[in-house]
């Protein structure tokens, strides 16, 4: 009797033994390549931070993310064909530079789209997410998450800009995108597309007036040594993208799709909070040496009603579909 109780002792340790295994062996060992533009004390690495905490809880240190730095393992749009390719894991990326794969991304470029943060949570996090999601999977690309790159805002060297009127004949840097060049030509500047790494001097030289960004990245780039004024127009939003190869998803189990979706999520609420706690300090840290100068509500209508064109030309371009989808779910997030 002791005998067979000793051996259904020895069965039930071994039965849990096989099974405390079987769960580890869900997770293969595997090293995740994530490269992305800013620098590590961005807000995007508080979330990559988090997404490799949450991996080596889950996994048990199996699954581990390498992050590169500041481009130094090439650009975002290398990076992704890299992804379609198959040739590397993951990036993270904003939407603008997509738009040349995945047109229909074009719809967050457009101008004063989002009124608030509250909003563009709402829109990415629902259904209209998900609409963009499954293009970029019919590109060879899965999102994990969406996180924030943020509101951009308008500094220059000439004057303050509180009306639309303040727009005209200011010499503007803006992204080599065409719905951002079709806006601030629209809205009366001298609109130059610029590769990011040249605006500083070219600020400094007086050979434009004034550039365009979020206040994090005013601030880091000690765009403040050069500029006077900092208008906040809050013109667009742009969402980051958490990517992962779709090619290299596939030969995942469904146990590390989930933890690496798991881990995006989880990263997206420490990003999101840290991006917009460094934007507020970073606006007020701006204030002490630049002139700030809020836009009211009734002008920020007066600049999107001129930027209307801008919508009637890049709508169909976009695809009617997309815009819809993002002007539905705006709606309802709106009370409407």
């Amino acid at each position: 009797m002791i005998f067979r109780r000793t051996l259904m002792a020895a069965a039930l340790v071994a039965g849990g033994l096989l099974a405390s295994t079987g769960a580890m062996a869900q997770f293969a060992e595997r090293t995740i390549k994530f490269t992305n533009g800013v620098n590590e004390d961005h807000p995007v690495g508080v979330g990559v931070k988090k997404m490799q905490e949450v991996l080596a809880a889950k996994t048990g240190g199996k699954m581990k993310i390498v992050a590169f730095w500041g481009g130094a393992a090439g650009g975002d749009l290398p990076a992704t064909q890299a992804l379609r390719a198959g040739t590397q894991e993951m990036v993270c990326t904003s939407s603008s530079p997509l738009v040349g794969i995945i047109k229909e991304l074009g719809a967050f470029d457009l101008p004063f789209l989002f009124a608030n943060e509250k909003e563009a949570d709402a829109v990415l996090d629902g259904p209209a997410g998900e609409f963009f999601n499954k293009k970029l999977e019919a590109a060879g690309l899965v999102n994990l998450a969406y996180w924030e790159n943020g509101f951009r805002n308008l500094t220059n060297s000439k004057r303050p800009v509180a009306k639309v009127e303040d727009f005209d004949g200011v010499k503007v840097r803006v992204m080599q995108n065409n719905i951002f060049l079709d806006s601030f030509k629209t809205l009366g500047t001298n609109a130059v597309p610029m590769a990011f790494g040249e605006v500083f001097t070219a600020l400094e030289t007086r050979t434009i007036d004034g550039q365009e960004n979020p206040f994090v990245t005013i601030e880091t780039s000690k765009f403040s040594e050069v500029q006077k004024y900092l208008s906040v127009t809050r013109h667009a939003y742009t969402p980051f993208l958490v990517l992962y190869s779709k090619k290299l998803w596939d030969q995942l189990n469904p146990q590390e799709q989930a933890v690496l979706r798991e881990a995006a999520m989880e990263g997206q609420k420490v990003q999101r909070a840290a991006n917009r706690a460094l934007n507020e300090k970073s606006l007020a840290s701006l204030r002490k040496t630049m002139t700030v100068n809020d836009v009211t509500p009734a002008e920020q209508k007066r600049m999107f009603e001129k930027v209307k064109p801008v919508y009637d030309k890049n709508v169909p371009l976009i695809g009617a579909d997309a815009v819809n989808v993002v002007m539905d779910a705006l709606k309802k997030a709106r009370g409407g």
